[in-house]
């Protein structure tokens, strides 16, 4: 497969949320994403995790992908390929959602 062949299986939206990552045996990070689908997302964090890390995040899903309404979310993903930090000093990481469970929403 080449390198600029799409991989993607669902449609990816360009969204900043923020968002909370959890790592095992890491304190919790914060971030914000660069897009996101149901089955991954593009995320910066100024915490660098390696490829294959293990994370849950917590986020807010844009209404293109809860029919209309924003929803909290708790996505179990990992880690599929890191980006070295930029000038802002984040990292930026693709992570492949295995699933997410909509949370409701927080009165």
């Amino acid at each position: 497969m080449s390198q600029s062949q799409e991989r993607r299986v669902g449609k990816r939206i360009s969204a900043r949320v923020p968002v909370k990552i959890q790592a095992k045996n890491c304190p919790e990070q914060t971030g914000h994403t660069r897009d996101l689908s149901t089955n991954g997302v593009f995320l910066y964090t100024d915490s660098h995790f390696s490829e294959g890390s293990e994370l849950e995040i917590i986020l807010v899903l844009p209404p293109e992908l809860t029919d209309g309404e924003r929803r909290w979310a708790c996505c179990q993903a990992s880690v599929v390929r890191v980006e070295p930090s930029g000038q802002d000093g984040n990292f930026g990481m693709a992570a492949s959602i295995r699933r997410f469970e909509l949370m409701p929403e927080i009165p």
